[in-house]
């Protein structure tokens, strides 16, 4: 019990220095943060599968399909123009690529979408200062 209580309170203390990150962040920063989070909920993923640990497979599985969404949902089309299309493509066949990894417990595809997001990050991580007030998300 005192394990779950650390536990709960280390999740609680993460949260909230999250959530404060968060509210400081500007939208770049978000981002990043959102594409970095994918990344960690993926390893977690990778993970459960290679445990058989179902729970955390599907919860990095969840976590990341969310995360991914949100990316998705958020593209400024009007501003993003190509961009923003081709992200669009490119969330959406990570999330039915995660979906099968997920009904298959395949890694191969898990270390793909990370690939994948690992390259979308670079690519943002890369903007340049003076451009990213652009909400080309």
């Amino acid at each position: 019990m005192m394990a779950y209580r650390q536990n709960t309170a280390l999740a609680q203390y993460q949260s909230n220095d999250v959530a404060g990150a968060m509210g400081d962040a500007s939208p770049h920063q978000l981002v990043q943060m959102l594409l970095a989070g994918a990344l960690d909920r993926l390893a977690q993923a990778k993970g459960g599968v290679l445990r058989k640990d179902r729970p955390q497979k599907l919860h990095g599985v969840a976590k990341t399909v969310a995360i991914i969404e949100h990316l998705r949902l958020n593209l400024d089309h009007e501003a993003g123009g190509d961009i923003a299309r081709n992200l669009e493509n490119l969330y959406d066949y990570m999330v039915r690529r995660l979906l099968k990894a997920n009904v298959d417990d395949d890694v191969a595809i898990i270390d793909e979408v990370a690939g994948l997001l690992r390259d979308v990050k670079s690519a943002w991580d890369a903007i340049p200062l003076n451009l990213r007030a652009s909400p080309l998300s």
